[in-house]
């Protein structure tokens, strides 16, 4: 976990680059040939720097990785602390979530309409090394929680766009009832994928 290996991450927004080019309007295709990629990163925890990965005692961490010049893709570092959790909510684009370290665990809803409960149409565990897609086509509402006690939960999140400047929605689970709101980044510095000096002289 010392985060010396960033090649790793370099190599990764390389790989999902050139996937955006070839496959970015197909959304299938991202979720099945971006997962490949992402399995690949979180197969190995050597490449992420300790300040992307720091838990907050009051809220979830969503810390900004890279993000594709045009705006085709982001990546990010979600950071549960124990007991934490996301509110139900959407990404109206698609999404591969990796995870890293810890365990999470999925809620996943269906929104039939204001003034009605979020439906629950499924729920289960996510452990280091296990994929996830979320989408508009394969479902698309969620929750997403921190499954320990005693440790934060790490994830790496893919997504179709610039997720930290899309309007989205939470939802209220007993009404169905939608609040728009963009999520935005925690960290303000990026890690620096681009210097291979250090890799030069090893």
């Amino acid at each position: 976990m010392t985060g010396t290996n960033i090649r790793r991450l370099r190599e990764f927004v390389i790989g999902m680059t050139g996937l955006v080019q070839r496959h970015g309007s197909d959304e299938l295709a991202m979720l099945r040939m971006g997962g490949q990629l992402l399995g690949r990163l979180i197969a190995h925890d050597d490449w992420l720097p300790p300040a992307f990965a720091e838990p907050h005692h009051a809220h979830q961490q969503e810390y900004l990785l890279h993000c594709d010049p045009l705006g085709r893709c982001s990546v990010l570092s979600f950071v549960l602390a124990p007991g934490q959790k996301s509110p139900v909510h959407d990404h109206t684009v698609w999404c591969l979530i990796g995870i890293l370290r810890g365990t999470a665990r999925f809620d996943e809803y269906r929104h039939e309409g204001a003034g009605v409960p979020m439906k629950l149409t499924g729920e289960h565990l996510g452990r280091a090394g296990d994929i996830e897609a979320v989408s508009p086509i394969v479902g698309d509402i969620h929750v997403m929680a921190n499954a320990s006690r005693d440790q934060a939960a790490v994830s790496i999140h893919v997504f179709g766009g610039n997720i930290g400047g899309l309007m989205r929605r939470t939802y209220a689970l007993a009404t169905g009832e939608p609040h728009a709101f963009v999520s935005g980044y925690a960290n303000r510095l990026l890690p620096n994928l681009w210097d291979r000096s250090l890799e030069a002289h090893g």
